[in-house]
């Protein structure tokens, strides 16, 4: 990876061209790598290039800038920045660390919620497999999905609304915040009408049995 070109004082007067690559962090669609490229192009003589599957930005500036300025601009759009580092320095394999221990966190995450999330798809398809109180079994299943499997989608639906900005992660938090506050409140709100207590949907094995109406003869 690049790093920032060498600057001597006549460069700075003539107003020579700097070039530097940033690592960015905290991008998580194409939206975010737009958004970030649009920043700093608002910058004076500032051309930049932001690479959403690399996580990277090359940028040109001038010698007026200085890469903590590109730095800021990027930290006040809500993400992280830093200074490539040359692989051949050695410093590069913390980043490289760092990066597949993101990726097994998020592995972790989605192997977890999956786990949590199947029993909850099998319950709500399958009504012979329903028993009493089985939604709030499903509920209790799909609260960490929600919080803890989603947080990344609500932390950087968070950022982005703090510096008035929505991306996919906004729809995606909102969505899955709409979704859950839903269940919760048909599950506090009591059965739908005509359902038992136990929840169990008609037909499945744990609905009460319907009593046909009898009809009584009258004397003739």
């Amino acid at each position: 990876m690049g790093t920032v070109t060498g600057e001597s004082p006549a460069d700075a007067a003539a107003g020579a061209v700097r070039a530097a690559e940033l690592v960015v962090g905290g991008m998580t669609c194409a939206s975010c790598a737009a958004r970030i490229e649009k920043k700093l192009n608002k910058l004076s003589g500032v051309t930049a290039a932001v690479n959403f599957a690399t996580e990277t930005a090359r940028v040109a500036f001038p010698a007026t800038l200085s890469t903590g300025d590109l730095i800021s601009v990027v930290e006040q759009a809500g993400y992280t920045a830093a200074v490539a580092v040359p692989p051949e320095t050695g410093s590069g394999e913390p980043s490289g660390e760092e990066g597949s221990g993101q990726a097994a966190s998020l592995r972790r995450r989605l192997l977890v919620s999956l786990a949590l999330a199947v029993p909850v798809a099998v319950l709500a398809m399958v009504p012979a497999w329903q028993f009493t109180s089985w939604q709030w079994v499903s509920l209790a299943l799909a609260t960490p999905v929600a919080v803890w499997g989603a947080w990344p989608f609500h932390r950087a639906a968070v950022v982005g609304a703090r510096h008035g900005a929505a991306t996919m992660d906004t729809l995606i938090s909102i969505g899955v915040t709409a979704a859950y506050l839903w269940s919760l409140t048909r599950c506090s709100s009591g059965p739908p009408a005509g359902q038992a207590r136990g929840w169990a949907s008609p037909g499945s094995p744990m609905a009460p049995a319907r009593t046909p109406p009898t009809s009584r003869s009258r004397p003739g």
